[in-house]
């Protein structure tokens, strides 16, 4: 049969794709504990609630039982206008109950839902940037997102349904057992199917969700990267390459969408037969004891009813709890993040001066293949340097070092003599800001864009930071000023406009040293000389790290080092490297060409 085995490929393979953690269950289990107690009154309320419902329910089968023993003994006046009066009253309570639970059910479920959101997104972004850098955008991309969803509806039902499924049944075994002791035998005849169906499913399928989650995440980060590097792709004639791996990719996730689905097409007829064989024993049992005299013919009907409505809350607890178990892998992704060390550094460690330096540093994306070797730089205290180089030299590398996103393999990188590695990450980002290629424009008003660097900031000062990096014209030029909004659904900015907002927002932010990696890099060399200029008066004192290519760059700055092969083999002015006619003489001639 299709799927009666996990795929023969190693398990394993759509996790390697995988970077950030997924949580344990001991983390899992202290999540929901903490969350459950955050809304401990409203699920004492749904709870409440849902007992109330399910006794009115009993209503029924216990009028209808005395109905029979009243027949049965051959009483004549019946009172059927009590009986219906009565039963009418209990299925009004039960409506009115039903009711309420199920609305008190959704909105806890959706409270619970928006706290998990928030918290997730919370720890993401406490997390230290190289974390989040190397995951890539596949992976946390299908947390945010397919994990979410596929965590939505059990946080708006399967929650709520299992604590209303283990109430009722808890409630009507207990009336059971009350009205008619021996039919609760029927449970012992039931009990070893059930278990043993459920036994066999439960230890295959969270194992098996896991990794089909992983599979997803594989072939989104495989789609992800080849579009972002779409143009990359077509270039070098990848195209073939990355088809065949998000075919593979695809493969194997299928291979476990495939396998889950097997596991339940065995799961739910081994419900479905328990059903049949528990009503069969209520009725063989029970009537083996109506014929022993051990039990009436109204506490049998009784005891029967309440069996038949068993049914429906073992069913639920069944189903949800199935729906649960693909939730728990989406959880266990999202909780997955409270496992990394969340950067907080060590309090006491603080920057005592402005001073950067790197001190024989090494680092390597993958082990055993060092991007920079032995590297040491002094930048002092508002010095403009200037990093120049080939590409692939280790430039950006370096430069998100001195930044703080990175921590070296060997060697130290230091602020004011204090280690960037050990210091909070908070701590790190008041002091030194990186500015790369990348840029982001947030649905919402340039205002809301801008106020991201400094929430106190006044208008007066949006201004200034618009104009200290020349978007003050554009900008003033929107028809709602600061209040239009841009972003996705709101007006597209430019490559251009979209990289000032981002310079404008470093403005804002004032560190004292600032990691600038082509920064310029999306407006023309006029634009972006202009650009420089403007920003060189609000720079000023500051410390400037530039990484470009555009040697322009490399002429203004106080020192210039280049970077070749990932170490530092030129340091000097501009006018005492061209004069040594070394590497940056030869780049500052062809520059000129």
């Amino acid at each position: 049969m299709i799927g009666a085995a996990p795929p023969e490929h190693d398990p394993a393979a759509p996790e390697s794709a995988t970077i950030l953690p997924v949580a344990g269950p001991a983390t899992v289990r202290a999540y929901v504990r903490g969350l459950l107690s955050r809304h401990r009154r409203a699920f004492v309320v749904l709870v409440t609630a849902n007992a109330v419902a399910v006794v009115a329910s009993m209503a029924g089968p216990y009028l209808l039982g005395g109905l029979v023993d009243d027949l049965s003994a051959g009483a004549r006046d019946l009172q059927l206008g009590r009986t219906i009066a009565l039963f009418g009253f209990a299925l009004a309570v039960q409506t009115l109950f039903t009711r309420m639970v199920r609305l008190r059910g959704a909105v806890l479920g959706e409270r619970m839902l928006a706290d998990l959101r928030e918290d997730f997104l919370v720890r993401s972004v406490a997390l230290p940037p190289g974390v989040l850098e190397r995951a890539g955008t596949g992976d946390l991309l299908s947390r945010i997102t397919t994990d979410i969803d596929r965590l939505a509806e059990a946080m708006r039902e399967a929650v709520p349904q299992l604590a209303i499924g283990f109430v009722w049944a808890a409630l009507l075994l207990g009336a059971m057992t009350v009205t008619a002791p021996p039919l609760a035998l029927s449970l012992l005849v039931v009990l070893p199917l059930l278990i043993a169906g459920c036994r066999w499913y439960f230890r295959r399928a969270p194992a098996a969700y896991r990794s089909e989650a992983a599979g997803y995440a594989a072939v989104a980060a495989a789609l992800a990267e080849t579009v972002d590097a779409g143009r990359t792709v077509e270039a070098h004639r990848l195209g073939a390459r990355r088809v065949a791996l998000s075919d593979r990719r695809i493969a194997e996730w299928t291979g476990w969408e495939r396998y889950t689905l097997w596991l339940r097409s065995v799961l739910f007829p081994v419900v479905n037969a328990t059903h049949f064989l528990l009503m069969g024993a209520v009725l063989l049992i029970g009537g083996f004891c109506v014929l022993r005299g051990w039990l009436s013919v109204g506490e049998l009907t009784t005891g029967a009813l309440l069996a038949q409505m068993l049914v429906e809350p073992l069913g639920l607890i069944l189903r949800w709890y199935d729906e649960l178990q693909v939730a728990q892998v989406a959880l266990a992704r999202l909780v997955g993040v409270q496992e990394i060390e969340p950067g907080a550094g060590d309090e006491k460690v603080r920057p005592d001066g402005r001073d950067v330096a790197a001190d024989r540093v090494r680092f390597g994306y993958t082990a055993g293949a060092d991007v920079l070797h032995e590297v040491s730089l002094a930048v002092r205290p508002g010095t403009r340097v200037a990093l120049v180089g080939p590409s692939g030299a280790g430039k950006s590398t370096l430069g998100r070092l001195l930044a703080g996103i990175y921590a070296p393999r060997e060697g130290s990188v230091t602020l004011g003599g204090a280690e960037l590695s050990r210091m909070p990450t908070e701590r790190v980002r008041r002091h030194v800001a990186l500015v790369n290629q990348e840029h982001h424009v947030f649905v919402g008003s340039l205002r809301d864009n801008l106020l991201l660097a400094r929430t106190g900031a006044g208008d007066e000062e949006l201004w200034a930071a618009l104009a200290a990096v020349d978007a003050d014209g554009w900008a003033r030029s929107l028809a709602e000023g600061l209040d239009t909004e841009v972003g996705s659904g709101g007006l597209a900015l430019t490559p251009a406009q979209a990289q000032q907002v981002a310079l404008a927002r470093l403005v804002l932010a004032d560190p004292h040293t600032l990691v600038l990696d082509e920064a310029t890099s999306l407006l023309d060399p006029r634009a972006a000389r202009h650009l420089e200029r403007s920003l060189g008066k609000v720079l000023q004192g500051r410390t400037v790290v530039a990484i470009a290519h555009r040697l322009h760059t490399a002429h203004d700055a106080d020192v210039i080092a280049v970077a070749e092969d990932g170490r530092i083999s030129e340091l000097g002015s501009h006018d005492e490297l061209v004069a040594a006619g070394g590497a940056y003489a030869a780049l500052w001639r062809s520059w000129h060409r």
